[in-house]
C-alpha cells in the first residue's frame, strides 16, 4: 500500500468523524432524543422534558467534551460504577504510554526506517508503507540498538504505570467494599449441588444441614424455584385471577361499541380485539383456573443461604462444605439485581460438560471466521488479487482511484462488519455455560471476544498475508515466530487502516447512537407505540473492552517495527476518553458491578502484548544478523514475566476475594451503631425471585384525551393549561440556561395579541 492509499482512508474516515460529532453535537440538544442521549439521567430524575424552537439546538458546539473533561474520578463513579472507572483508567494508561512511544519512535525511529537504506526515494505520496517499517533496514546496521533501548524504554515504562495503575484499582476496591452502604450480597452464600433426600424437601435439607454445621453464624435459607415459560404464565394469570375475580357477580355492557385503530402502516382499520362473552369464558375456565392454582412450583438443587455477619459468608464460601467436591457447592452470593435466575437450576454437574462444549464451539467459530479474513487480507495484496481474479486487472489498472479504495479501505470497513456477529455469539457461549450473574457472563463474554479478536483480526491477518503466498507456514510451528518477525511489519499498512475505520469511525458512531435513534423512530413513528422510559442500555463492557485492548496491542507490537500506527492510535485513545466519559455519565445506566474485575483482564493483556512484541522483536533482529539487540531483549522478557509474577502475587488477591480484617471490623462497626438487626430484617426480602407475584393495589388512572376530546372541553382543559406544575417545567439537560419558560409565554402573548388584532380589523370591515 501506498502513502496516497493510506490518506484515502485517514481522509474518510475524518470526514465521517467530523461529520458523526456535528450531527451529534445538534441531536443532542433536540427533545425527541432525549431519551437516546441522557436515558440514564432521564432515569435517575424522571424529568418531563419540554420541546420549544431554540436556534442554539440547531448549531454544533463543542460544549459536551467541554462537561467530559470537567468530570471527575468520583463523579463517574458515583454515577456509574467502579467499572466505569476501570474503563476509564484503561483508557488513561494507554493515552500516557502511547504518548511516549509517538515521541521516541516517530522522531526517533521512524527516521531511521526511512534512510535504512541507500536508495532512492521519490515523493512522500508515492511512497511505499514498508519504507517507513524496519523492514527497510539493512541487515546487520548499526543502528539497531537504538530500535533496542527504545524497546527497552517503552517496556520498563508500560510497567511502572501498569503497576501504579493497579494499585490506585485496588485501593478503589477497598474503598468500595467499605465505604458502600450493607449490600445483601456481603451475609448471602450461593449454595448449589444440594443432595436430594426421599422423605424431606429441599428446604429441610438446606436448614438441617446448616443448622447443624454453621449453627452460630446461620441466620435462615431461601430456595430457588425452577421457573420456565409456562410456569411464568401460570404467575401472571395468578395474579390476573387475584385481580379480577371480583367481578364474577358483575354484568359486562354488550352495548358498548368496540374500539377500532388504525393500521400505521396500510392506514386499515382492525376489528381484531373485541369483548367476549363473560359467562361463558367464566363458566369454561373455572376448572382450568382451579389446576393452574393449585400447581405448585418445583424446587431446585440451589438456595440462597444467609448469614449473620460477612465474616461467617466467607468462611462458609471458600471452605470445603463435605468430602464431596460436586455437592454443597458455596460461592458468595451476586447482587440482587445482578443474579441470572434462568441458570441457577440448572445441575451443578451439568456446568463442566457446558462449560467443555461452549470452548468447542467458540474454537470452531474462531477458525470458521479465518475463511473471510484470509479472503479480507488478500484485498490489501494487489498483485496477488489480480493474479486469482483476472477480470479485476483492467479495472483496477485503467482507475486509479479504485485501487485506492480496494487496497485502503475496503479490507478494514468488510471486517469491521463481520466483526458485529462476533459479540451475540460470544454472549450465547458464555450464557450457556451456566454462569449465576449477569456481570460474571458479560465479563466471560469479554474475555472470549478478546481472545477472538486478538487471534483474528492480528495472528490471523498476519498469517493470512504469509499464507497466500506460502501455504505451509501452519505444517511447522517452529517457524512461527520467524514468519511473524517476517509477516508483522508488512501487515502495519493493514492495522493503520483498522485502526482509522475500527477506532474512529465506530467512536462517532458510538457517540451518534445510530441503533438507539432507528429504533426510536421505528417505535414512534412506525409501530406508533409510547415511548418506553423504563429501558436505559448498560454499558458494552464484552465489546469496548476488547476493542481498546486490541489496540494496545497493535501499539506495542508495532511501536518499534512500524511507528507510523502510534499517531492514528493516539488520536483514538484521546477521541475515546472524551466519548466514552460523555457515554457514562449521560447515555448508559449501570444495573450490576463487578468491583473492577475487568482490570486484571486488562493487565494480563498488557503483559501479553509486552511479551509478544519483545519476541517479536527478538526474531526482527536476529534475521537483521544483530547480536548484541537479540541478546539485550532475551532479559528484558525474563524481567516483564517476573513483574507479572509479582503482580500476581501482591495484589491479583484483592480481585479473588475479600480481606476478613476489613469485613470483621464492619461487622464489629454494624453491632455497635445498632444496624444489625435492620440489615438482618433487609436480607428476608432482597433476593425475590417472583417479583410479579406481589399484590399491586389498584389506583386511580387518569385518561388523557386527544386533541379532539380536549377540543370538547375547552373551559376544563384550559384550566388545566394554566395550572400546570412548575417544577415539572423543566428544560433540556443541555440547554439549562435558556429561559424556555418565559419564551413559550412570550410566544403565547404575542399569539394572543394578534388574534385580538385580527379580530378588531374584521369587526371594522363588517361596520
Amino acid at each position: 500500500m501506498k502513502i496516497s492509499a493510506l490518506l484515502t482512508s485517514a481522509g474518510i474516515n475524518i470526514g465521517l468523524c467530523v461529520l458523526f460529532l456535528s450531527l451529534y453535537s445538534v441531536l443532542r440538544k433536540q427533545p425527541a432524543n432525549v431519551r437516546v442521549y441522557f436515558g440514564r439521567r432521564i432515569a435517575e430524575e424522571h424529568d418531563r422534558l419540554r420541546g420549544a424552537f431554540i436556534l442554539e439546538r440547531f448549531v454544533p458546539s463543542t460544549g459536551w467534551i467541554v462537561k467530559a473533561l470537567q468530570c471527575t474520578e468520583e463523579e463517574i463513579l458515583a454515577a456509574a460504577g467502579l467499572d466505569a472507572v476501570v474503563f476509564n483508567r484503561i483508557l488513561v494508561f494507554s493515552m500516557r504510554i502511547f504518548t511516549l512511544a509517538a515521541l521516541l519512535c516517530v522522531f526517533g525511529i521512524l527516521p531511521l526506517n526511512y534512510f535504512g537504506q541507500e536508495i532512492h526515494h521519490v515523493r512522500i505520496p508515492s511512497e511505499s508503507l514498508d519504507i517507513f517499517t524496519i523492514g527497510n533496514v539493512e541487515v546487520k546496521s548499526r543502528w539497531l540498538w537504538v530500535h533496542c533501548v527504545t524497546l527497552y524504554i517503552i517496556s520498563g515504562v508500560a510497567c511502572i504505570l501498569l503497576y501504579i495503575e493497579y494499585k490506585h484499582i485496588a485501593r478503589l476496591r477497598l474503598l468500595h467494599l467499605t465505604s458502600a452502604t450493607p449490600k445483601p450480597s456481603h451475609f448471602t452464600v450461593l449454595v448449589r449441588g444440594i443432595p436430594k433426600a426421599d422423605k424431606e424437601s429441599c428446604s429441610d435439607v438446606v436448614d438441617g444441614f446448616f443448622t447443624k454445621y454453621h449453627s452460630s453464624s446461620y441466620l435462615f435459607h431461601q430456595v430457588v424455584y425452577k421457573v420456565g415459560k409456562v410456569q411464568k404464565i401460570m404467575t401472571g394469570a395468578k395474579k390476573a385471577y387475584k385481580k379480577f375475580k371480583h367481578f364474577t357477580d358483575e354484568t359486562v355492557d354488550q352495548g358498548c361499541r368496540t374500539s377500532t385503530y388504525r393500521c400505521c402502516l396500510c392506514g386499515a382499520s382492525s376489528n381484531s380485539f373485541k369483548l367476549l362473552n363473560t359467562e361463558c369464558e367464566q363458566n369454561r375456565g373455572k376448572a382450568d383456573n382451579k389446576s393452574i392454582l393449585d400447581l405448585d412450583d418445583e424446587e431446585c438443587t440451589a438456595a440462597f443461604v444467609f448469614f449473620k455477619t460477612r465474616y461467617a459468608a466467607l468462611v462458609a464460601s471458600e471452605i470445603l462444605q463435605t468430602s464431596d467436591p460436586m455437592k454443597w457447592v458455596a460461592n458468595l452470593a451476586p447482587e440482587p439485581e445482578d443474579v441470572y435466575w434462568s441458570n441457577l437450576w440448572l445441575p451443578y454437574k451439568q456446568l463442566w460438560a457446558r462449560r467443555i462444549a461452549t470452548l468447542l464451539g467458540s474454537i470452531c467459530f474462531m477458525f470458521i471466521f479465518l475463511i473471510p479474513v484470509t479472503f479480507i487480507q488478500g484485498l490489501s495484496q494487489l498483485e496477488q488479487l489480480q493474479q486469482r481474479l483476472p477480470f479485476l486487472r483492467g479495472i483496477l489498472k485503467k482507475k486509479y482511484y479504485m485501487t485506492q479504495l480496494v487496497t485502503g479501505y475496503l479490507p478494514s470497513v468488510i471486517l469491521q462488519i463481520l466483526l458485529y456477529t462476533v459479540a451475540p455469539i460470544m454472549m450465547l457461549f458464555s450464557t450457556l455455560e451456566g454462569p449465576t450473574s449477569h456481570s460474571e457472563r458479560k465479563r466471560s463474554a469479554c474475555c472470549k471476544v478478546l481472545i477472538f479478536t486478538v487471534w483474528n483480526i492480528f495472528f490471523a491477518n498476519v498469517l493470512s498475508g504469509t499464507v497466500i503466498s506460502q501455504l505451509n507456514v501452519l505444517s511447522s510451528p517452529k517457524d512461527i515466530p520467524v514468519q511473524l518477525a517476517k509477516a508483522v511489519p508488512g501487515q502495519a499498512t493493514f492495522f493503520i487502516t483498522y485502526v482509522l475505520t475500527s477506532g474512529w469511525a465506530s467512536l462517532s458512531s458510538e457517540v451518534m447512537q445510530l441503533f438507539g435513534l432507528i429504533w426510536i423512530f421505528i417505535r414512534k413513528y412506525v409501530l406508533r407505540m409510547r415511548e418506553d422510559t423504563e429501558f436505559v442500555p448498560s454499558f458494552p463492557y464484552h465489546t469496548e473492552v476488547p476493542k481498546v485492548l486490541l489496540f494496545g496491542l497493535l501499539g506495542f507490537t508495532l511501536s518499534v517495527l512500524a511507528p507510523l500506527i502510534l499517531p492514528f492510535l493516539l488520536v483514538y485513545f484521546c477521541l475515546g476518553y472524551v466519548v466514552y466519559r460523555n457515554q457514562l455519565l449521560n447515555v448508559y445506566r449501570t444495573r450490576y458491578d463487578t468491583g473492577g474485575l475487568y482490570w486484571p483482564i486488562a493487565c494480563n493483556t498488557v503483559i501479553f502484548s509486552l511479551v509478544l512484541t519483545q519476541i517479536i522483536c527478538l526474531g526482527v533482529f536476529g534475521l537483521k544478523e544483530s547480536p548484541v539487540a537479540a541478546g539485550f531483549t532475551i532479559p528484558l522478557i525474563i524481567l516483564t514475566l517476573l513483574f507479572n509474577q509479582y503482580c500476581r502475587n501482591r495484589l491479583l488477591p484483592l480481585f479473588k476475594t475479600f480481606p476478613a480484617q476489613d469485613l470483621i471490623n464492619m461487622d464489629r462497626e454494624d453491632e455497635r451503631s445498632g444496624r444489625i438487626d435492620e440489615i438482618h430484617h433487609g436480607l428476608h426480602s432482597a433476593y425475590c425471585q417472583f417479583p410479579d407475584t406481589v399484590d399491586v393495589p389498584l389506583e386511580k388512572i387518569e385518561i388523557v384525551g386527544g386533541d379532539e376530546e380536549q377540543g370538547s372541553t375547552s373551559g376544563e382543559s384550559g384550566g388545566k393549561e394554566t395550572c400546570e406544575d412548575p417544577k415539572k417545567d423543566l428544560s433540556h439537560p443541555t440547554l439549562k440556561g435558556l429561559p424556555v419558560n418565559r419564551l413559550r409565554q412570550a410566544v403565547r402573548s404575542v399569539t394572543f395579541l394578534i388574534r385580538l388584532q385580527k379580530r378588531g380589523l374584521s369587526e371594522q370591515k363588517i361596520g
